[in-house]
């Protein structure tokens, strides 16, 4: 499809982001994961660099794991192609749906400040919102559990993207396209995420404080975290430095598509760009529960069955914007997305003092990349131990 000012796209970006909306829908363990040897780092390295190789795999790569003050990075291949510059720590990304865990981290501090309580409902808080929907309450719409039908799988959203992939949507009014669809189910009943929910939640944030959901973002995250490189555009273009994003569908060579789509259309669920620097500084605070109190932190904690999108390494399950990840090794908290030219992965062992992000700079999930996700989890699963691993 062609874009606007951009070289021409190999394959439908419609379908890429319809993948990895719908890709949540369906999850798979893990392969057994072998060991990595205690000592021997060029093992993860070599894992990295096998991602890259692989049939559909990145061009780029990067792992941080950081022990207390102690980081290591490990990378492979480049950060953009046709060149030989190492994707570093600095560089900016689509950091696609672990922006969920940022509104979860907005939310939950209004829940501390007594703006907001986890049973509100949509028809407290926000009443112009379908009926059908008003008994949904925050804690569903964080833990997936609402039934909100989610409007990037509605035809005339996928239909004006495809139209133009960089169209400036009002973010704010996202929900319009479902908002003649019922609930899917009865809300607390099962487990489906949705990218619908945590467009709710922002909203619910917005509406009870007065202010806009970026403002919350910049008070309530980026200052007390310390991200000085995060931040929720509504364009497609990317700050510099970056690493760019492709489409990779062997045989035909990487297609960059770093900038093919606006990011308006995902805003609160998916919107934010970071570094891998700031995302460590993120996880190692929000699962390390410095954003919240104790008492909220317990209800955030509160697990339910459930997988993120994609999957995470070993078991998945899901709290409020946060998801469990239990290892042969052990557990971490965190999250991950996808987005076309992106894949990510942020954890942290509960007390916030290691922390691991993965980032990969194409697209990989259950329906576009299923083997590829597969061999992810095991890589993801390794740098876990390794993370986990006394020194």
């Amino acid at each position: 499809m062609p874009v606007p000012g951009s070289p021409q796209v190999r394959l439908p970006l419609v379908a890429l982001l319809a993948a990895a909306c719908m890709a949540g829908l369906v999850h798979a363990p893990a392969q057994a994961a072998a060991d990595v040897p205690a000592d021997d780092n060029r093992a993860l390295r070599r894992q990295l660099q096998e991602l890259t190789t692989a049939p559909g795999g990145p061009p780029g790569v990067i792992a941080v794991l950081k022990r207390e003050s102690r980081t290591e990075v490990y990378r492979a291949g480049v950060a953009e192609v046709g060149t030989d510059r190492p994707i570093e720590v600095t560089d900016h990304m689509r950091i696609a749906s672990t922006a969920k865990a940022y509104s979860g981290a907005v939310s939950l501090q209004l829940v501390d400040r007594g703006k907001l309580r986890l049973s509100d409902t949509i028809g407290k808080v926000l009443p112009r919102l379908p009926r059908a929907w008003h008994r949904v309450t925050l804690r569903q719409l964080l833990n997936h559990t609402s039934g909100l039908p989610d409007y990037t799988t509605d035809p005339e959203f996928l239909a004006l993207l495809a139209e133009n992939p960089r169209r400036h949507f009002d973010s704010r009014r996202l929900l319009d396209f479902v908002a003649d669809e019922p609930l899917v189910f009865r809300p607390g009943s099962r487990y489906a995420y949705s990218n619908s929910d945590n467009i709710a939640v922002a909203l619910m944030s917005e509406a009870v404080t007065g202010r806009r959901y970026e403002e919350l973002l910049t008070q309530l995250v980026y200052r007390p975290l310390d991200l000085h490189n995060t931040s929720l555009p509504r364009g497609y273009r990317m700050p510099e430095p970056y690493m760019h994003g492709y489409d990779v569908t062997p045989p035909d060579p990487p297609e960059d598509v770093s900038e093919a789509l606006s990011a308006s259309g995902v805003w609160a669920s998916g919107g934010i760009i970071s570094t891998p620097k700031d995302m460590t500084a993120f996880i190692r605070g929000y699962a390390g529960g410095r954003l919240i109190s104790d008492r909220t932190r317990r209800q955030q904690l509160n697990w339910v069955n459930g997988a993120s999108e994609p999957a995470g390494p070993g078991r998945n399950e899901a709290g409020l914007a946060l998801f469990r990840y239990t290892t042969r090794c052990g557990v971490v908290y965190g999250h991950t997305g996808n987005f076309p030219g992106y894949t990510q992965l942020i954890a942290a062992t509960p007390d916030g003092k290691r922390s691991l992000t993965v980032s990969l700079t194409t697209q990989v999930n259950k329906l576009n990349k299923p083997e590829l996700l597969e061999r992810l989890r095991t890589v993801e699963e390794n740098f876990v131990c390794a993370l986990l691993r006394n020194r």
